[in-house]
């Protein structure tokens, strides 16, 4: 068994900040796969469902961010899955809006969400980095983090969103590299798309 975990902050007036993506790629992933409807439990909104022939729980911690751990903690010990069996989609200053990577382990670069995993279970999970670029200036990371995505940030979002949620089977190999490349093989049609809109532009 698998945990999904998308980290964000409960609540409607959070529900399309930046830092809330995690929580806006597991729902696609629950809708496009048609997992169960929540059930309220382990202080979050817990989903179940498969992908492929695996069973895979999704988890959406309804503490704040920075108790997120608590909740994730509670789901793991209860159908005891180890930290290599958790997957945790969250906001990621430090790629390019758009960008997905994946890593297993490391530092949390001052995230909150992660640093409250990190103190409820061991750091060995595996991380889908989704990112939000970075506003340039350090003082405007808070705004830019809490900040609502704009309108012109639609049109990568629902890609991106799309796009994880298309290639989320992938990830039941569990090393990334599968997810990665799926994630490559759906994009590379739009690329291509939108190089033949900017020629046509250009004309």
């Amino acid at each position: 068994m698998l945990l999904f975990v998308g980290l964000g902050n409960p609540g409607k007036k959070y529900d399309n900040n930046r830092h809330n993506i995690g929580f806006m790629a597991v729902d696609e992933i629950i809708l496009r796969h048609d997992f169960s409807e929540p059930k309220i439990k382990f202080q979050g909104a817990l989903y179940e469902g498969r992908l492929g022939s695996e069973k895979v729980l999704i988890l959406k911690p309804l503490t704040f961010m920075n108790k997120s751990g608590i909740s994730v903690s509670e789901v793991a010990r209860f159908y005891k899955i180890s930290s290599d069996n958790i997957f945790v989609f969250y906001d990621e200053l430090d790629l390019d809006a758009g960008k997905v990577k994946f890593k297993t382990g490391g530092g949390n670069a001052g995230h909150n969400g992660l640093r409250s995993l990190d103190q409820y279970i061991n750091k060995d999970y595996h991380r889908i980095r989704l990112g939000i670029g970075h506003p340039g200036d350090k003082s405007r990371v808070t705004g830019h983090v809490l900040g609502d995505f704009s309108k012109q940030d639609e049109k990568w979002l629902d890609l991106l969103l799309d796009t994880v949620g298309r290639a989320a089977e992938k990830l039941v190999s569990g090393n990334g590299v599968d997810f990665l490349n799926e994630i490559g093989l759906i994009l590379k049609p739009n690329e291509k798309k939108a190089k033949t809109n900017e020629k046509k532009e250009s004309e």
